[in-house]
């Protein structure tokens, strides 16, 4: 009897009904306790799309349909599905035979007459290695599986890690520290009225918060400085941006690289007069765009060391008047859109 296996599933295809009754007296007095059966090999794709055998007893010579056919629709089939043994039996004992059932995938052969003892065999030989492949791949998605959580892990520790660094950098001008908070979820609103996807949006709202990274790498008598800087200063200060996407640079890693480019690109102005690079137009990235405008508003609309806040009015007339400027017009007419239905979301 087998035990190992009783919940193999097995399909025996044969139009003769006598070799399929012998088949099953066979599988079921090893203990085979789910065997299905078809004479009409037109059957088969529908058989196997249901009953999902875990091993085929396929004859060669039937009406309708050869054995070779049915080969060649269930391989079809297995290559979107993973390995399934079949077992050709044939009373065709020329070696030709042989060699077109291994062609067309057949794991196994035998002839007829059967012989029960060989039949055991076969069957017990095939279904072992079918629910050791099964097992592996079991074993390789749970693998695959604990990596990606492992990765997915890493990168969200990563990422904090960032997100915390951000916040020191901003803490140094900033003593509440809800800046970046505040141009995250703002800049999510300008992507969504501008009509990005949902992924877009989310990406948005994680990676725009580290925009100002770079400041971590500024000296504070520049920083908090409470003059107008000169002009020496002031191109010290425009490096936050190379330093902020140097440190977030990682091209592996989707989100980290959104908020590369919107690090090196969310001084860059419209108009071409912005920096680091003089970009000018749609050659700013989008995001970079998005968060220029979110930052220059939140900017304007609470107090620093060396100004005090704007009324929201006077920020959203400067924001206008920048428009085709500083500003692409179409992230301008969507920010106005976000502030007339959503002001409290950005203030």
């Amino acid at each position: 009897m087998n035990e190992r296996m009783p919940h193999a599933r097995i399909l025996i295809v044969d139009d003769q009904e006598d070799n399929v009754r012998l088949l099953r007296r066979i599988l079921e007095a090893e203990g085979y306790l789910h065997v299905r059966s078809t004479n009409d090999p037109r059957e088969v794709q529908a058989l196997v799309a249901e009953f999902d055998p875990d091993l085929v007893l396929l004859d060669i010579v039937m009406p309708f349909m050869d054995g070779h056919e049915v080969l060649r629709q269930l391989r079809e089939a297995d290559l979107r599905g993973g390995y399934r043994p079949i077992l050709v039996l044939t009373s065709d004992h020329s070696g030709q035979a042989q060699r077109d059932a291994w062609a067309g995938g057949a794991k196994d052969f035998l002839t007829k007459p059967l012989s029960p003892s060989e039949v055991r065999v076969r069957v017990r030989n095939l279904l072992e290695t079918r629910m050791l492949h099964i097992e592996l791949h079991r074993k390789n998605a749970d693998l695959e599986g604990r990596v990606l959580e492992r990765t997915a892990a890493l990168e969200s520790a990563r990422l904090q890690v960032l997100h915390r660094l951000a916040m020191a950098a901003e803490y140094r001008d900033d003593d509440t520290g809800q800046h970046t908070r505040r141009v995250g979820r703002a800049s999510a609103l300008i992507g969504r009225a501008l009509g990005l996807g949902s992924d877009e949006v989310a990406g948005l709202r994680m990676a725009a918060p580290l925009h100002d990274v770079g400041k971590i790498g500024i000296p504070d008598s520049i920083l908090l400085s409470s003059t107008r800087l000169s002009p020496e200063d002031f191109e010290t200060m425009k490096t936050h941006c190379t330093i902020g996407a140097d440190l977030l640079a990682s091209p592996d890693v989707p989100l980290l690289a959104l908020a590369a480019e919107i690090a090196a690109s969310h001084h860059e102005r419209w108009d071409g007069a912005g920096y680091p690079h003089g970009l000018s137009t749609e050659d700013i990235p989008l995001c970079g765009r998005i968060v220029a405008v979110a930052d220059t508003f939140d900017a304007l609309t609470h107090a620093r060391p060396y100004k005090s806040a704007w009324s929201t009015e006077a920020a959203l007339d400067e924001v206008a008047r920048l428009s085709g400027l500083a500003f692409d017009p179409a992230v301008v007419e969507a920010f106005e859109k976000v502030i007339a239905c959503r002001h409290e979301e950005v203030a």
